[in-house]
């Protein structure tokens, strides 16, 4: 595939400094990207980060503590970027941050707001704010979800409420931001085992997944769909959710896995 010639051009990752937003940054600076990357609770290493773009000769990365929920520190982080650049030309909202589902009898509203507060409206919330400081809109924005609302695991319900609204919401803004040329995109991962899924699903379900490890995506595969996604490849698909697999949603199911989890794992795998 023919990507995209990015140098010079800001990339803005949000939960960038790991995981699929790290991949991301790491990609776009391969082709030129100076990568913008937000963390928040001092969770980056900042110098292994630079580390990590030196060795492959990319741009150096601007680091920055923001917490997607503030709108003081998404102001601060834009003031930041407009130092250095005039404008931003891929969005990537990656930072998921939602509370676990313990079972119907522990739903909390607050739970919920919370899910939403930083996994669903920062997508909005930072265009938004991009328009404000720039007077424009990215040419890209892509936000990363999961499996929607299609899909049930054990403590999934606030991650499928969130991506639910979250992938409304990219087909709302592509319908309104076509006039403005933004091309809006979902990108739907599946299970990716990052260190965020280990912390959200727990040990179990880690070891289940890796049992079917054959359908999972890695990190990189699902950064080279998204530089593909920010290189015209999918224009015409604007506001469509996108999902990227090796073909699990069509053995997902418990005619074809049942009898895979009944055996030993010696003759699974």
């Amino acid at each position: 595939m023919h990507f995209n010639d990015f140098t010079g051009k800001a990339v803005l990752i949000t939960g960038g400094t790991r995981g699929i937003g790290l991949a991301c940054g790491l990609a776009f600076a391969r082709h030129g990207a100076r990568a913008i990357l937000t963390h928040r609770w001092g969770s980056a290493d900042e110098d292994a980060l630079r580390a990590r773009f030196a060795a492959i000769g990319a741009p150096a990365p601007m680091i920055v503590e923001a917490d997607v929920s503030r709108d003081e520190d998404t102001a601060a982080l834009l003031e930041r970027v407009k130092a250095e650049h005039d404008h931003v030309d891929v969005f990537i909202s990656n930072v998921a941050v939602v509370q676990r589902g313990e079972g119907t009898l522990e739903l909390k509203r607050r739970s919920l707001y919370k899910s939403l507060e930083y996994s669903s409206w920062p997508f909005v919330g930072y265009l938004h704010a991009i328009h404000r400081a720039f007077a424009r809109y990215p040419r890209y924005a892509v936000a990363m979800s999961s499996d929607g609302p299609d899909a049930h695991y054990p403590a999934y319900g606030y991650v499928a409420v969130a991506k639910a609204v979250l992938e409304t919401f990219v087909r709302y803004m592509a319908t309104h931001l076509f006039a403005d040329g933004c091309k809006v995109q979902a990108l739907r991962s599946r299970q990716v085992m990052t260190e965020s899924y280990k912390d959200m699903f727990g040990p179990e379900q880690v070891e289940l997944g890796r049992r079917f490890a054959e359908f999972a995506c890695t990190p990189e595969e699902i950064a080279d769909t998204t530089l593909a996604l920010c290189s015209g490849m999918f224009d015409a698909m604007s506001g469509q959710v996108v999902t990227l697999d090796r073909g699990a949603a069509f053995v997902d199911n418990i005619a074809t896995l049942g009898p895979r989890l009944l055996q030993p794992e010696t003759e699974a795998t």
